[in-house]
C-alpha cells in the first residue's frame, strides 16, 4: 500500500510537472507567433513583387499561424508520450508488449497513413520555405491558378475557368511561381510604312517617356519602357518594338496603355 501511494505521488508530480512544461511552451509559442505577426516580411525589392492579393502580409501570418499550430500540436503529442511512458515506468508495467501492439497497429495503419503524413510534411515544407501563398498564380501540372487557402494537407487554386481545385499537397512534384520576380515582354507596334522608321521611334519614345513613374503605374511598370526599334516592315505597315518589365502578371495593362499612347501620338503628328 505505501509502495502504490509513493507510485501515485510520484505520478501526480510527474503529470503536475508535464502540465506546468506545457503551460510555459505554450506561452512561448504564442508569444512568438505575436513576436512574427508584429514584425512585418522582408521587402521583396522592386524586382521582386508578388501578387499578394488585396493584402500583401496575407502569406506572412497565414504561415506563422499554420507553423504555430503545428508545433503546438508537436509539443502536445511529445508532452503525452513521455509522460505516459514516465508514468508506466513508475508502476513497473512492461512496455515491450505495449510497443509490439503498438507496431502491429502501426503497420496496419502505417499502409493508410502513408499518403495523409506525406501530404502533411510536404505541407509543412512548402510553407517554410514559402514556395507560394494566397494571391500567388502557380502551375501545377497542367493546371494554372490563383491560390485561394494553403493548408498543411491541401492546397486550394482556382483556375482561370472559375473551377476550385483541391491539390494534396503530397502529390505536388513539380511547381512553377508565376507571381515570384517579374514578367518583361516585348511587344509589337504598328505604324503606317511609310512613316520615317527614326521619326517613328522618336515620337513613340517621347510618348511612353517617364510612364513607369506615374502614379497608376507605381509598382506595376518596374522599369522605363524602352522602345528597342524597328522589329519588321512590309508593304501595310512599319513595326516597331517596346520593352517593358511590370509585376509578375500585370504587363497587359501597361502594353495596351502604350499602343493607345502611340496611337494618339501619331494621330497628333
Amino acid at each position: 500500500m505505501e509502495e502504490l501511494t509513493t507510485n501515485l505521488l510520484q505520478s501526480g508530480a510527474v503529470i503536475l510537472i508535464a502540465i506546468i512544461v506545457r503551460v510555459i511552451a505554450m506561452f512561448a509559442i504564442r508569444r512568438v507567433k505575436t513576436l512574427l505577426l508584429a514584425k512585418p516580411p522582408q521587402p521583396l525589392g522592386k524586382l521582386g513583387k508578388r501578387i499578394t492579393g488585396e493584402n500583401p502580409n496575407l502569406r506572412h501570418e497565414q504561415r506563422v499561424r499554420t507553423l504555430s499550430s503545428l508545433l503546438r500540436n508537436v509539443v502536445d503529442i511529445a508532452i503525452v508520450v513521455i509522460t505516459l511512458f514516465t508514468v508506466l515506468a513508475i508502476f513497473d508495467i512492461p512496455m515491450g508488449p505495449l510497443l509490439a501492439s503498438a507496431g502491429v497497429g502501426g503497420v496496419a495503419l502505417g499502409f493508410g497513413a502513408q499518403s495523409l503524413v506525406k501530404d502533411y510534411l510536404s505541407g509543412i515544407f512548402m510553407l517554410a520555405e514559402d514556395q507560394f501563398g494566397v494571391g500567388d498564380i502557380i502551375v501545377v501540372g497542367e493546371l494554372t491558378g490563383t491560390v485561394e487557402e494553403v493548408t498543411l494537407r491541401v492546397t486550394k487554386v482556382r483556375e482561370m475557368g472559375g473551377t476550385l481545385w483541391y491539390i494534396r499537397n503530397g502529390e505536388v512534384l513539380t511547381l512553377g511561381n508565376i507571381s515570384q520576380g517579374s514578367s518583361a515582354t516585348v511587344f509589337d507596334i504598328h505604324v503606317a510604312a511609310d512613316e520615317d522608321a527614326d521619326r517613328a521611334i522618336a515620337v513613340l519614345r517621347e510618348a511612353v517617356e517617364g510612364m513607369h513613374e506615374e502614379p497608376e503605374f507605381e509598382g506595376v511598370i518596374l522599369e522605363p519602357v524602352s522602345v528597342l526599334g524597328v522589329g519588321g516592315v512590309d508593304a501595310s505597315k512599319l513595326t516597331l518594338q517596346a520593352w517593358l518589365r511590370a509585376a509578375p502578371y500585370k504587363h497587359w495593362g501597361p502594353m495596351r496603355e502604350v499602343r493607345q499612347r502611340a496611337q494618339e501620338a501619331f494621330a497628333r503628328e
